[in-house]
């Protein structure tokens, strides 16, 4: 996953400020699996409740883990059969049936490989090591290769989404209605992301997404696609935010990082959107300073910005000892 010196910098700051979450399921936990060093998505189980799906980001193999949000232990590992090697796998997804979509999305040269890969497979019933056969789909976007690291099921109709990932704000893209294993599934973009997207939960009810960055994120209404903003999200300030989705009850969102000892920490949904399909009352335009959330809009950002200006000084002065004579 590329990124620039002074961004690196700037989430090594947000990773000593961040705070420990605690291990209460879905209040926030701690992913104890040392296996699991570059946990880049999340996905609650509907099949198992308390129990969230996460995978590596390169470099481990077809492999998906199953943590218990209690203790923040892996009670299980499921080697997907039947796909090539994984290469930048950066989401997952569950859908209806209780089938689970993994997006091997990523492209760390930005936009140099012409196609990327979806796998789906049937959430296990029992949570045990086991393998699975999954099915493989070949993605293309419509107007050509592209970065991404966030895909989406909906809840209701079973559609795919994918959000490209640009520092100025991508786009999200819809998948083709039925998705096919034979030939290539052209994605076409549908609708502007105002974000530098990392990843992206629907709510249960379908009716709102969430998509978030490292220093913030958006709550969207849902709308058939034709999203609105609703309001920004508490994303809490993280070692290096990858990963959200929503609690199996819609009552809040978690949000996880990267790292050994990742923590994955709660936060609030605009409109608590539950189950039971509650509205947001902002859902119809852009949202007052601190709606949905008590947060101001742009509160998230500026703390983002003070960290990465901070990291920058940090980084141009080590390039200067680093240029010294001795």
């Amino acid at each position: 996953m590329r990124r620039s010196l002074a961004f690196l910098a700037g989430a090594l700051l947000v990773g000593v400020c961040a705070a420990p979450a605690s291990a209460d399921g879905d209040g926030g936990f701690t992913i104890k699996d040392p296996r699991i060093s570059e946990s880049s998505g999340l996905a609650a189980s509907r099949l198992h409740p308390g129990v969230y799906w996460t995978h590596n980001d390169s470099d481990d193999g077809p492999y998906l883990y199953a943590v218990d949000g209690r203790t923040g232990k892996t009670v299980a590992t499921v080697t997907l059969r039947g796909v090539g090697t994984p290469r930048d796998v950066e989401a997952i997804s569950i859908g209806p049936g209780n089938e689970i979509y993994v997006g091997d999305i990523g492209d760390n040269f930005g936009g140099r490989w012409p196609y990327v890969w979806i796998y789906r497979l049937p959430e296990p019933k029992v949570l045990k090591d086991q393998t699975v056969r999954a099915t493989q789909y070949v993605v293309k976007y419509a107007d050509g290769p592209r970065d991404a690291e966030s895909l989406v099921v909906h809840p209701r109709t079973g559609r795919i989404y994918i959000i490209d990932k640009k520092e100025d704000g991508g786009h999200l893209y819809e998948g083709p209605a039925t998705l096919s294993s034979t030939g290539t599934n052209v994605f076409r973009p549908v609708a502007a992301v105002d974000l530098w997207a990392t990843d992206a939960a629907f709510s249960p009810d379908g009716r709102q997404l969430a998509v978030r960055g490292y220093f913030g994120g958006i709550a969207y209404a849902w709308n058939s696609g034709r999203i609105t903003r609703q309001a920004r999200l508490d994303v809490p300030l993280q070692r290096q935010g990858e990963s959200v989705t929503y609690t199996v009850d819609g009552s809040k969102l978690l949000y996880g990082s990267e790292g050994g000892d990742s923590p994955v920490q709660p936060g609030s949904v605009p409109g608590n959107h539950g189950a039971g399909g509650s509205v947001s009352p902002s859902g119809n335009g852009t949202p007052r300073a601190g709606s949905g959330n008590g947060t101001p809009p742009t509160a998230d950002y500026k703390v983002g910005a003070v960290v990465l200006a901070v990291g920058l000084a940090l980084v141009l002065g080590l390039k200067r000892l680093l240029r010294r004579k001795p």
